[in-house]
């Protein structure tokens, strides 16, 4: 390590580490806000990256960059947006308001790169500076919230990917089950027949309609405020330079991305974050029923209900041997928990914009992008770990099915309701099986109650009415 270089910005002078491309104003930030090490998102770096890539593309162009930065400047972006210098994004997630910190992270880490490039030493922003030639035509109030709408762009991607994952092994499940006909419970009390396989299809179904929700989430992300700069307007951009840069964002992500119908409100308004931790929250709500249920299903084995099994994947107690728990139903709640908490911190954030910017954006964009990537890396730990090894219990299934008083449902049409209801509750009292009542009573014979209460008969009522 050489001896720190000296670095001049509007507040004076400071020293900055010789290795690192970083410079003075991240220093600031690093000293400012040492609050939890957490760092910013790939996606997000990535995003940046590219963006930075498009806006120096366009300024070539339409004549805000000379060749010489330019070219230095292109090749600075192209390195970072391959990953090279994840390392040097050093600021906290929790920043100065607007993401400004970030920001200059990011113009300091390309101007230090791009002198590198030149033949200059780090630290030369006389020659190429990171606020007259890297930000040209920007600010941070149109390149945060266009990076953080990419950044997600990008995470969903992946998300949409691992949730296939999560609705391709429930309906595998779902099909394998098809035949186990079980108990209904509705308030969690005895209810009609259904089958293992159709509650296993119904989760699949409800994460289908969750993800058909998707398109309309990254339609609205793919409105960009970059070209703004400032407030909107677009002050000292060049002529065309807005049009373009969204054009070439647009084809080096691969994404869909237009220009602001309303540039002004795309620079005050952050709802298409809040749209997308909206849906975020909603798929969250699924995944925690969806556990819930199959810890409540394989509760037990001697005192819950035992109707599935899921995986043995580690000791579930220090202390009682053999004890097997439900575990990664557990952590998938415990992640869509952070997820449902993080979407009302995104609410807060989002509405908080004042005016002409919203400076919460650095908290909104850490806390979608975060859930994001959790979710992502686990719906297809949770799909093998858990969905995949369920086995039923037969046994138990039939037990329940055939001691279930609800079946007598199937008798109202022939016998009444309040017949029915009054056989059940005697049935109860007297702890005698229906079927016995109904032959001893002379309400039916026992072939009529094979037929309608018989286990066939109990396979026909899961079957969906025509």
């Amino acid at each position: 390590m050489g001896a720190p270089r000296t670095e001049v910005d509007s507040l004076g002078r400071r020293e900055v580490p010789a290795e690192v491309y970083w410079g003075i104003q991240t220093l600031r930030a690093v000293e400012n806000f040492p609050v939890s090490g957490l760092r910013a998102s790939r996606h997000l770096v990535r995003a940046y990256a590219l963006l930075k890539l498009a806006c120096v593309r366009a300024n070539l162009e339409k004549g805000g960059l000379d060749a010489e930065r330019g070219k230095a400047l292109e090749q600075a972006a192209e390195e970072m947006a391959s990953g090279r210098f994840a390392d040097q994004f050093v600021v906290d997630v929790f920043q100065a308001g607007a993401g400004t910190s970030l920001h200059m992270n990011v113009n300091e880490v390309l101007t230090n790169r791009a002198l590198e490039i030149l033949g200059r030493p780090r630290g030369d922003y006389a020659h190429l500076s990171p606020n007259d030639h890297v930000n040209r035509g920007q600010s941070t109030n149109d390149t945060f919230p266009t990076a953080a709408q990419v950044g997600l762009l990008f995470a969903l991607r992946e998300l949409r990917t691992s949730l296939e994952t999560l609705l391709a092994s429930l309906r595998a499940k779902g099909e394998e089950f098809a035949g186990l006909a079980k108990a209904g419970r509705t308030h969690l009390k005895d209810a009609m027949p259904v089958t293992l396989g159709q509650e296993l299809r119904a989760y699949a179904s409800a994460l289908a309609h969750v993800l058909e929700a998707l398109p309309a989430i990254e339609r609205a992300l793919a409105e960009v405020p970059l070209g703004g700069s400032a407030v909107g307007t677009g002050v000292n951009s060049v002529p065309g330079f807005r049009e373009r840069a969204v054009e070439e964002y647009a084809r080096l992500t691969g994404l869909s991305l237009v220009v602001a119908r309303d540039p002004f409100e795309t620079m005050q308004s952050r709802w298409p974050i809040g749209f997308a931790s909206a849906w975020l929250r909603t798929l969250a709500l699924e995944l925690v029923r969806i556990a819930n249920d199959l810890r409540l299903l394989s509760s037990g084995p001697a005192t819950g209900l035992d109707e599935v099994r899921v995986p043995e994947i580690q000791p579930g107690s220090s202390i009682m041997p053999a004890k097997v728990n439900p575990s990664a139903a557990e952590c998938l709640d415990m992640i869509a928990f952070h997820v449902l908490g993080a979407d009302q911190a995104t609410s807060f954030a989002v509405q908080a914009g004042q005016l002409e910017i919203n400076v919460m954006m650095p908290l909104a964009a850490f806390e979608t992008l975060f859930s994001t990537e959790i979710l992502t890396r686990y719906l297809p730990v949770f799909a093998r770990s858990c969905v995949d090894g369920l086995t039923p219990n037969p046994r138990r299934l039939e037990e329940y099915l055939l001691g279930s008083a609800a079946l007598a449902t199937a008798l109202t049409p022939k016998l009444g309701y309040l017949k029915v209801a009054e056989l059940l509750h005697e049935a109860e009292r007297v702890g005698r099986p229906v079927k016995e009542l109904l032959v001893e009573k002379g309400l039916l014979t026992r072939g009529e109650v094979e037929r309608l209460l018989g286990p066939a008969a109990l396979l026909r009522l899961t079957e969906p009415v025509r």
